[in-house]
């Protein structure tokens, strides 16, 4: 009897989705790979405030194969790659060497140091791309919660190329090709109160305006902005699904593809522990927009 109720429950889970932007056509074909092992490697320089390491889980397959970084929530305060182990190593059993990544946080670092700190390690994937045998060409980036805010950032930052929060380490070669981002907060001036943003950004609202709205992917969102793939649960309290709404809406304002998974009747840690169908369909999204390499390998 148990087991029937969690094959109901199972069911009835799946079917409460809304996949807003879907292709028509049928998705890829995800391959299947043995995991060929874990690297662990410490990707900041020397001289970097804080030593970071990077998980390299590489796919048991003949390269290059594309690359997406992988980038953990916590408030921007805890946790560690260890919460995204699951989505690094099935990245890697579809074909993808998935680069998990732990970053500095707050309150001892604030802001732009997380964002550097992700720019950083795009910088020494691509120096190291040859190595773990990844095609430079097709670099995407994944997120969950505040791990979603920062790679939702790099990616609009490095498009934005007039943002001065590309000095001095960003530029065109920390810009993923296309970006998964779950739970996102993608606009900071919408939380009043509270410890975590605050202390993320160096003080409240009042004090700092200008570096809410910098540190807010939204305001950076251009026609070169890459496509997104977005997924939400719809009773996200934690961050409100119109987060990924008004996201979604500036992506499609500026003609950038997108598309957004809500999950509904879930909640901000039910949407990350139980996302199994807008995992599914986010590495379908991957496999499509990194499947061919682009002009270029900067």
């Amino acid at each position: 009897m148990r087991f029937i109720l969690l094959l109901l429950c199972a069911a009835l889970l799946s079917g409460c989705v809304r996949h807003l932007g879907a292709p028509t056509e049928p998705a890829p074909a995800l391959p299947d790979y043995a995991l060929g092992g874990v690297e662990h490697r410490i990707y900041t320089p020397p001289d970097w405030p804080q030593e970071l390491q990077a998980d390299v889980y590489l796919p048991r397959a003949q390269g290059p194969r594309p690359a997406v970084l992988v980038v953990h929530g916590g408030g921007w305060e805890r946790r560690s790659p260890q919460d995204m182990e699951g989505i690094a190593r099935a990245l890697a059993e579809h074909g993808f060497v998935a680069v998990n990544i732990g970053y500095r946080f707050a309150p001892e670092y604030t802001f732009p140091a997380q964002l550097q700190d992700l720019q950083m390690a795009m910088r020494w994937l691509h120096v190291h791309a040859a190595e773990f045998g990844i095609d430079r060409g097709r670099v995407g980036a994944w997120g969950y919660s505040s791990g979603a805010h920062l790679v939702a950032l790099l990616a609009t930052v490095a498009s934005d190329g007039g943002s001065p929060l590309n000095q001095p380490y960003g530029g065109p070669v920390t810009l993923p090709r296309a970006v998964v981002a779950g739970g996102t907060p993608t606009d900071l001036r919408k939380f009043q109160g509270g410890k975590l943003v605050p202390q993320f950004l160096g003080g409240s609202q009042a004090e700092r305006p200008d570096v809410y709205a910098s540190a807010s992917p939204i305001t950076h969102v251009t026609a070169a902005t890459p496509p997104f793939f977005l997924y939400h649960g719809t009773l996200d309290h934690v961050v409100p699904v119109d987060h990924a709404e008004d996201f979604r809406a500036a992506l499609q304002a500026n003609g950038v593809r997108n598309e957004l998974f809500l999950l509904r009747g879930r909640g901000h840690i039910a949407t990350f522990l139980l996302g199994g169908s807008a995992e599914r369909a986010a590495m379908e999204f991957l496999a499509r927009e990194l499947a061919l390499p682009e002009a270029g390998t900067r």
